[in-house]
């Protein structure tokens, strides 16, 4: 089992920053790939960005590509999700999630509580 926590969510403005911090319980996170997701007010989940179990490999929708990073520090049990040039259609809960396989599809093993990210423009 592995149950995953974030944090690091809050009202920014546009053109902003924000870091959000996935951290997980359970000794075999480390190899279970990882990815955020989000879900704004009257849509569905989507995929933000993913990484492999190694964190060699990472991958971005389109809309996130170049502002979003993600990362992840194995001996720390923790993914993070560096916002960067918020916009106001970033505004959603952020859910992170954990599974064998990184997919771009919601079909994760483990998911959060989520975090609000609010932006304001």
């Amino acid at each position: 089992q592995v149950q995953l926590v974030e944090s690091g969510g809050g009202l920014v403005q546009a053109g902003g920053s924000l870091t959000l911090s996935c951290t997980a319980s359970g000794r075999t996170f480390s190899t279970y790939a990882s990815a955020w997701f989000r879900r704004a007010p009257g849509k569905e989940r989507e995929f933000v960005a993913g990484i492999t179990w190694s964190g060699r490999s990472t991958y971005y929708a389109d809309s996130v590509k170049g502002r979003f990073t993600i990362s992840r520090d194995n001996a720390k049990n923790t993914v993070y999700l560096q916002l960067n040039s918020l916009e106001a259609e970033d505004s959603a809960v952020y859910y992170c999630a954990a599974s064998r396989v990184m997919r771009s599809s919601p079909s994760y093993e483990f998911w959060g509580q989520g975090t609000q990210v609010t932006v304001s423009s």
